[in-house]
């Protein structure tokens, strides 16, 4: 269930004030978004931008699976310079992942942009499928709705 529907009650700055304290806690807040017939779900990292760092973000499975790959990925991220476009990463524990840099993130990033601005930057952790094809190649066996890519695929890099 959802933070809204299990407070139907609150108002918008409630909600923003309980990212805020999560935030606080541990640096960042995940928000999941619900898929439903016609759009895959994804999850982004609210917080990162305090920090300058861009968002995360995961589109096209599960929102605990999104969230874990965020969870992963964001205290790293804390710790170094951020991950360049096109960049291969394999997660340990999880699959391999490629940056793209989200083209629009005040379209996708609705909370990240309500606490920080339009200046929000995100980078999309894009991963490959348990046969190493991705959301770009042919054989890329997504889920239901597939992976949607927020931005323009970057030249590989080696990380």
């Amino acid at each position: 269930m959802c933070w809204e529907c299990d407070h139907p009650h609150a108002t918008r700055e409630d909600y923003l004030d309980f990212v805020r304290e999560r935030m606080q806690c541990h640096g960042w807040a995940v928000q999941g978004v619900q898929g439903d017939r016609n759009y895959a779900p994804w999850a982004y990292t609210v917080g990162l931008t305090a920090f300058g760092k861009p968002e995360l973000v995961v589109t096209g499975t599960s929102l605990a699976r999104a969230s874990d790959l965020l969870h992963v990925s964001a205290p790293h991220l804390l710790h170094a310079d951020a991950p360049e476009p096109g960049e291969q990463n394999p997660l340990i524990g999880g699959p391999l992942i490629e940056i793209v840099q989200v083209a629009e993130p005040t379209m996708h990033l609705v909370t990240a942009v309500e606490l920080f601005g339009p200046q929000v930057k995100a980078l999309q952790l894009v991963y490959a499928d348990d046969r190493g094809h991705w959301p770009w190649d042919v054989g890329f066996c997504g889920g239901r709705g597939g992976q949607p890519v927020l931005g323009t695929r970057a030249a590989h890099r080696a990380a």
